[in-house]
């Protein structure tokens, strides 16, 4: 094989449609543009959503609802979870390296979901008020 004989395989590069190239073509005088308008014309475009002036259907609808960006920060595990993991001793680090909490969750808290019956040391870590009563009665604390 030599530098100069590399070419594509056969069928992978196909040539380009040639618009606008007279009647036999199939795709001669407006080249499959139809008559006039905005999008006939070279250069031509509009924004997405755009209704040729018309209100948009966006910004005709009223604006509801608000997503905290902060939120992606906060992860939440339950006392299934920590039963689970086994660990004596639980802070953030120790949880994303077993994969309960993302990366880069920074604020931790136990929901009550489940049952705990091992004694757990909490730290960095929040909890519930029903967590944090079902982590004592099981012997755990919380710092």
């Amino acid at each position: 094989m030599e530098l100069n004989s590399i070419k594509p395989a056969d069928g992978a590069k196909r040539a380009r449609r040639r618009v606008g190239r007279g009647i036999g073509s199939g795709f001669g005088k407006t080249a499959g543009r139809g008559h006039k308008g905005q999008k006939s014309r070279a250069g031509g475009y509009h924004k997405v959503g755009f209704e040729g002036g018309q209100m948009p259907l966006q910004r005709r609808l009223p604006k509801r609802g608000f997503k905290s960006v902060s939120l992606k920060y906060n992860a939440e595990i339950t006392l299934a979870d920590l039963e689970r993991l086994g660990a004596a001793e639980v802070d953030v680090l120790v949880l994303k390296q077993a994969g309960l909490v993302r990366a880069i969750a920074k604020v931790v808290k136990v929901i009550k979901t489940g049952e705990l019956t091992k004694a757990v040391k909490l730290t960095g870590v929040g909890a519930t008020a029903g967590a944090k009563a079902a982590i004592e009665a099981a012997g755990g604390s919380l710092a």
